[in-house]
């Protein structure tokens, strides 16, 4: 097993991640996590260690898209980089689709995922300028 840098893997992972975002799904969400997590961003940090802790961090989230009418997601790779072995960096751009169809810019994130057995998932969040 390498880190996976093949795009329609990855592609595949945050478009079942993005999904998971619009619909509120937290299980969905909590699988697509290593354990321990990460999240980091200019004014906060916050650590997982456990599915039920990832889940309590995205149950604010789902009621801010329900709000906004966000009912797609979209993860543009822009940058793609193994780090080890099993370790891949991502940078994506999200866009979103509201209910009446029009784009709505997201943000910018880095994404270290580690490859298992299962495929990728997100070992650390950076959220990014």
């Amino acid at each position: 097993m390498t880190a996976s840098t093949d795009l329609a893997t990855l592609t595949n992972f945050f478009d079942r991640y993005g999904a998971a975002l619009t619909t509120g799904d937290v299980p969905a969400l909590a699988g697509c996590y290593a354990l321990p997590g990460l999240v980091v961003a200019d004014t906060y940090s916050f650590s997982f260690t456990s599915p039920a802790a990832v889940a309590l961090s995205f149950v604010g989230a789902a009621p801010d898209y329900q709000e906004r009418e966000l009912v797609a997601a979209h993860a543009a790779i822009e940058d793609v980089q193994p780090v080890s072995a099993l370790l891949t960096m991502v940078v994506v751009e999200w866009e979103f689709l509201d209910s009446q169809g029009c784009t709505v810019p997201g943000e910018r994130y880095r994404y270290l995922l580690r490859t298992t057995g299962d495929g990728p998932v997100i070992c650390t969040v950076v959220r990014t300028a």
